[in-house]
């Protein structure tokens, strides 16, 4: 009798009355929302990658943004998300190293957070650790220096949530939690970060003009003999402003942390870490995968006469035996103001990015 009370109950949720009184069967059918990929992203690039078992629906995005800045995934309920990825910041933290809910720091910078659908190697991390935007997801949840909490009891908690089962119910067509549906939520939200508007990309539209400056700044960026930085970081031809690869780009003569090294064992790769986009620099300070330098002249300087050899050097850093590309002091103001034009403010602002 309990079978069929059951079966009863989870057909009532899914049905519903016609004109004539008589009870139909609903199935279940999110809203689909596909992603509105910018016009200088279809123009110029491949589709983004949106894994077949987790399309993006307006219901699964809504969840992804509640769950992102609710600090109910934290094992004491005092840290989200947002708390290392902060949406002024263009989603990364203005410390050099977050702090976790037990207030131990970890030795990387958070990495910002936008065009993470087009991650088209699929790993993510400085490290490159995790394939998958849904498998990334998995890791600062359990992190002893993040939410330091575990998955049975994250979905314990939101089981017993006056809110989250009926969310769930509508994004996933189950009330039942697990970590393989919070992931999938946060990843469907975190793809909705499309940073696509800035200076630069409104010049490349016809829309304004850059100054001098920042024009003569993206010739020398483009310049081999010059900042030498488009091998890495792409062109005007590249919205990401990545190659989203590993490199060792000249920060250390020996490795304390060995980035990709560690993951894959191979020494060769001991200090290469993730390019990350050159999009809003302006917010994400500090920068590298250590946030060691506090401002972007700091960085224009490393490249410009701070290289540090090592066995693991990445080839494209050909200036290193003279310590660098040895810019000028108006070729370094140049380069500043052409990456600052990358930056997007209308994407900080955004109120669809903001907590609900």
């Amino acid at each position: 009798m309990l079978k069929w009370i059951k079966i009863g109950c989870l057909l009532l949720l899914f049905s519903s009355c016609n004109d004539t009184g008589i009870e139909t069967y609903t199935p279940y059918s999110p809203t689909l929302s596909p992603l509105d990929i910018p016009k200088i992203f279809a123009d110029n690039i491949l589709p983004p990658i949106i894994p077949p078992d987790n399309p993006q629906t307006v219901e699964g995005i809504a969840l992804g943004r509640k769950l992102f800045f609710d600090p109910i995934l934290s094992a004491n309920n005092t840290q989200s998300c947002a708390s290392c990825h902060a949406p002024e910041n263009a989603f990364t933290d203005i410390d050099r190293f977050s702090d976790g809910i037990d207030g131990i720091l970890g030795n990387r910078n958070s990495m910002p957070l936008f065009n993470l659908a087009w991650n088209y190697d699929n790993k993510f991390f400085w490290d490159g650790r995790s394939f998958g935007l849904e498998k990334q997801a998995l890791e600062p949840v359990k992190d002893p220096i993040e939410l330091h909490n575990t998955w049975s009891n994250v979905a314990q908690t939101l089981q017993s949530h006056s809110e989250y089962p009926d969310l769930f119910l509508e994004a996933f067509g189950t009330s039942t939690i697990d970590s393989t549906l919070v992931t999938k939520a946060l990843a469907q939200f975190q793809r909705t970060l499309i940073s696509s508007n800035s200076r630069f990309d409104k010049h490349l539209l016809g829309e304004i003009t850059l100054t001098p400056s920042e024009l003569n700044g993206f010739n020398i960026f483009m310049d081999e003999t010059k900042g030498d930085c488009f091998h890495c970081h792409g062109n005007a031809n590249n919205p990401l402003w990545t190659d989203n690869d590993f490199h060792n780009n000249g920060l250390d003569a020996t490795f304390l942390d060995k980035g990709l090294g560690k993951i894959t064992g191979d020494p060769n790769d001991d200090g290469k870490f993730k390019s990350p986009s050159l999009r809003n620099l302006k917010f994400t300070a500090p920068y590298m995968h250590d946030g060691r330098f506090a401002t972007l002249d700091d960085v224009i300087n490393h490249y410009s006469e701070g290289l540090v050899n090592s066995p693991t050097i990445d080839p494209l850093m050909k200036s290193v035996d003279n310590g660098g590309v040895q810019l000028s002091d108006s070729e370094k103001a140049d380069l500043k103001a052409f990456l600052l034009s990358l930056s997007d403010v209308e994407f900080i602002n955004n109120p669809d990015f903001k907590a609900p």
